[in-house]
């Protein structure tokens, strides 16, 4: 034997660690595009998948139901069916292992070096998209969407109305939705949002989400709160089987209910299919046997020619509890995968709202080029750049070529004191900043004009001493006697003396 039940048991967790390891590793790395997301998403989950079916593996183990650990470990410890004896023990096993190579002489031992766990980190996860999908960027929902025109519960709009409409199935009018064709309808728009969402989201616990969904919603359907069924559920959390337009259960009798009139026991037969004819008391009494029969049980004689069920013509008088129940739920589910996938909702209006100003070559040039500028994208981020010289980087992204560095003067540094001692490299970049935000603002903090007598000046004591001079030359700091000069009269007042000698000529002081 290759194995004991002991090694299976350390090779398994040794498995588990190194996948909690690569699924670390891959996470700590940033995706570039949406498409290495995905394929990002979609290793990790196929990793934990790998993690929990190695881990009940060893939970069958520990778990121990035929006893085999057991008594291998007895094994390992010298017992044996005749008692104690580690040696006996020892010798057998080796035996078993020699006559194991002897009858497989090309056995050799393998050593795992994890060349083979890190290929996972670079593996592609096949994801299929449709055209209109645009790789998880968008949903696409033209088939529901000619279904939902197509119908009785729906209406015709165009499609980027229905964008809006699809994930509001409460508003609905309820009659409307008490058919086959929209149980039907509201099955696969479920199965295609779920679809979808375990494409674009592959590690969200779907089965969690709608665990919660569920006891949430039985909760309101028993207080009669769900969205949509106001009042649809009873105690038990059941719909009525009854007609809604006559509630059969506050009548013990059949001639009880002919209290009502003939009209409106006329209009409750006719909405179950059943005949409408007869004297009042025959209405009341065929209508009166749907309270403890259902319409499936009842005798054919009691419906009206050419019916066979409720349903024919368009007239449901009323569901089943089990589907009434069934598409409240099914609408509470939609309801719930449409918050989560409300970005991409509105990415597909806006791409679709784009596309239709768009003709059909466009369109193809369009979804071309995006194509190719997301596989650029991850190619030149799976490059190093080789830039030993540590060249600036030109507009494609690439280190400019060594002469054009040397012929703008790059390996020259200037500093500005004035800009914080911030470094410009090159003649060009240190000119133009002089009327850039960095140095207009500095001199703002100065308290000087940013003017092209400034030009050059990066000191701030240089600038501050040029600034003196600059105000001495136009006058400012030139002493004048007619406006500083101060003069004060006889009860204090402080005026120059071109105010004061006015005043006084005045004879005012």
């Amino acid at each position: 034997m290759s194995s004991t039940l002991l090694e299976v048991t350390r090779a398994s967790h040794e498995e588990v660690e190194r996948f909690e390891r690569l699924i670390v590793k891959d996470l700590q790395t940033e995706p570039a595009t949406n498409k290495d997301r995905l394929h990002q998403s979609h290793r990790v989950r196929n990793m934990i998948e790998q993690i929990i079916d190695t881990t009940h593996k060893l939970v069958d183990i520990y778990e121990d139901k035929d006893g085999a650990r057991k008594d291998e470990i007895a094994a390992l410890g010298g017992q044996t069916s005749t008692g104690t004896n580690v040696f006996s023990a020892f010798y057998d096993r080796l035996k078993e292992i020699r006559e194991y190579h002897r009858r497989h002489p090309a056995a050799r031992a393998i050593i795992d070096t994890g060349d083979e766990y890190e290929q996972l980190l670079k593996e592609e996860p096949q994801i299929e998209f449709s055209g209109e999908e645009g790789s998880g960027r968008y949903l696409d929902l033209h088939e529901l969407f000619n279904e939902y025109i197509n119908s009785k519960f729906g209406e015709p709009i165009e499609y980027t109305a229905y964008l809006n409409v699809f994930s509001e199935p409460q508003k609905i009018p309820r009659k409307a939705k008490t058919t086959r064709q929209y149980l039907e309808y509201l099955q696969k728009l479920l199965e295609y949002l779920v679809y979808f969402f375990e494409r674009t989201e592959p590690l969200q616990d779907l089965d969690r989400i709608f665990s919660k969904v569920t006891s949430e919603f039985e909760e309101e359907w028993t207080l009669g709160k769900v969205e949509g069924w106001e009042n649809s559920g009873q105690e038990n959390g059941s719909a009525p089987e009854n007609h809604t337009v006559i509630d059969l259960d506050y009548y013990s009798t059949a001639e009880e209910l002919m209290v009502v009139g003939p009209e409106k026991l006329k209009e409750a037969l006719g909405a179950l299919g059943l005949k409408t004819g007869g004297t009042i008391q025959q209405r009341a009494e065929r209508l009166f046997l749907t309270k403890n029969i259902s319409l499936e049980k009842l005798d054919r004689k009691h419906f009206a020619k050419g019916s066979r069920k409720p349903e024919q013509n368009g007239v449901v008088a009323t569901p089943q509890v089990g589907d009434v129940k069934e598409i409240a739920l099914l609408e509470a589910k939609i309801r719930r995968l449409c918050d989560l996938l409300d970005e991409t909702i509105v990415r597909t209006r806006e791409n679709v709202e784009k596309k239709q100003a768009l003709t059909y070559e466009e369109m193809e040039a369009e979804r071309e080029e995006d194509d190719v500028q997301a596989e650029s994208e991850s190619d030149d981020e799976d490059q190093q750049i080789y830039n030993p010289l540590k060249l600036p980087m030109g507009w494609d992204g690439k280190p400019i070529p060594y002469w054009l560095y040397k012929l703008h003067g790059l390996g020259q540094e200037f500093k500005c004191e004035i800009c914080g001692n911030h470094s410009y490299w090159g003649r060009r970049a240190y000119e133009r900043h002089f009327k850039e935000w960095r140095h207009q603002h500095g001199m703002r903090c100065l308290g000087i004009p940013n003017t092209k007598n400034f030009n050059e000046i990066t000191s701030i004591e240089e600038a501050k001493l040029l600034w003196e001079r600059i105000q001495e030359r136009q006058g400012v700091n030139k002493w004048r006697p007619d406006l500083e000069e101060e003069y004060e009269d006889q009860e204090g007042n402080i005026y120059n003396k071109k105010t004061y000698t006015d005043l006084q000529r005045q004879g005012l002081i």
